[in-house]
């Protein structure tokens, strides 16, 4: 079972334990990852981009809705 020492944004430590160890990721990236997902906005996709088996860049991408009120047609 793999296991990794995180801290929380509190900083309080925890242990993750997990089914099978890592193949490609460390603790670090993974809240790297997480802390990606949790700045951006509802429309966004954070992408991996993996480069000789290890992951090299976090792209962020965000969207912005075109359909809201100060775009519709109608008044």
């Amino acid at each position: 079972m793999g296991q990794g020492k995180q801290t929380t944004e509190s900083d309080v430590p925890f242990t993750l334990a997990l089914d099978k160890p890592l193949k490609v990721l460390t603790p670090r990236q993974i809240q790297k990852i997480d802390d990606a997902l949790a700045g951006l906005g509802p429309f966004a996709e954070v992408r991996l981009v993996k480069n000789r088996g290890k992951l090299r860049f976090i792209q962020k991408v965000e969207s912005e809705s075109m359909l809201g009120p100060e775009f519709s047609k109608s008044k």
